[in-house]
């Protein structure tokens, strides 16, 4: 007998806006529980989450909101700095936002009186990711309907810049060597590119479009994953430029992929708000099924824990977690 993998989420936190979109801080902050943000129509909320999984002496979810930054304006994206401290006097909250006006924020904040942001310009069309650097934090990489990939420093200035073919999607920074980028376009190209060179240095075909969404593994970077049409799509860089396995996943179009950022094996998609709802689900390689299925009546965002198996969807006024096996 097959076990059902519809679980309703573990845990849930009312929130006082529409998530349009939501990301734990993948970096060590030095504080205790995890910082969470999260994106509305008008406002960034910056929160800490601490789940019984991690500490004994708490019953399911502690949620604490810390700062609701007015951002006057929808939130598209999320990137975390990973300058941000919470163990240094007084704290450092450094994160950027993407928005619909195609301009980025860099905000940043001690919690208390300073709460500056700054603003970056220059992309001409929606911007559909955006990163930091993950070993300074002194870059932000970010990519758009413009047809470019664009990497600013932290007073504004572009200092690089690259013509796609075609919408970039997703870009990630490698975790360890911060000169190299994965770009990922819609026509189905996912480009490597040097950042001292400035040249592209390989590429992947996912053979299927509209590509909406692609994601590095951290914990083994050969490994590469991407949703294209209904499918979810994983490269091996070390074998073939074309998907090593492909499985079909989401019936209205697949929306996000994002790997686990503690298992090379586990990866979440969602799908597009369907007639009802949208769908989430977690897949791990060594099952031909997946291993849990989720529904949230509109959903957006998606984000793994930094050091658990528990992903985080935003919805209707509404954060909601899943916790899964390793």
């Amino acid at each position: 007998m097959k076990q059902d993998a519809t679980r309703n989420a573990a845990y849930t936190v009312d929130c006082e806006d529409y998530v349009h979109v939501v990301e734990f801080n993948p970096f060590d902050t030095g504080g205790s529980g995890n910082l969470i943000a999260y994106g509305g129509n008008n406002y960034v909320v910056i929160g800490t989450c601490t789940f019984q999984e991690e500490e004994a002496d708490i019953e399911g979810l502690q949620y604490k909101t810390l700062q609701t930054i007015h951002h006057g304006i929808r939130v598209g994206g999320i990137a975390w700095s990973p300058e941000t401290r919470l163990d240094s006097l007084p704290p450092v909250i450094k994160f950027c936002t993407s928005a619909a006006d195609m301009k980025i924020r860099l905000f940043t904040s001690d919690l208390q009186d300073k709460n500056e942001y700054k603003i970056l310009e220059g992309h001409s069309d929606f911007i559909n990711g955006l990163v930091f650097d993950p070993k300074e934090g002194h870059g932000i990489a970010s990519v758009s309907d413009d047809h470019t990939c664009r990497i600013w420093n932290l007073d504004g200035v572009q200092t690089s810049h690259f013509a796609l073919n075609s919408p970039g999607m997703s870009v990630c920074w490698h975790p360890e060597e911060s000169f190299k980028l994965m770009v990922a376009e819609k026509n189905g190209t996912i480009r490597f590119y040097d950042l001292m060179s400035q040249q592209a240095i390989l590429s992947l075909e996912s053979e299927q479009i509209p590509l909406m969404s692609a994601h590095w593994c951290l914990k083994n970077t050969f490994k590469v994953g991407a949703v294209a049409g209904n499918d979810w799509l994983i490269w091996d860089i070390t074998r073939s430029s074309y998907p090593q396995v492909k499985r079909p996943v989401h019936m209205d179009r697949a929306c996000i992929f994002r790997w686990s950022t503690i298992n090379e094996n586990l990866f979440a998609t969602t799908g597009y708000p369907g007639k009802m709802a949208s769908q989430f689900q977690i897949h791990h390689l060594g099952h031909p099924q997946p291993i849990l299925l989720g529904s949230v009546v509109v959903g957006s965002g998606l984000s793994w824990h930094r050091t658990l198996p528990l992903c985080v969807v935003g919805g209707d006024h509404k954060l909601l977690f899943w916790v899964t096996e390793m």
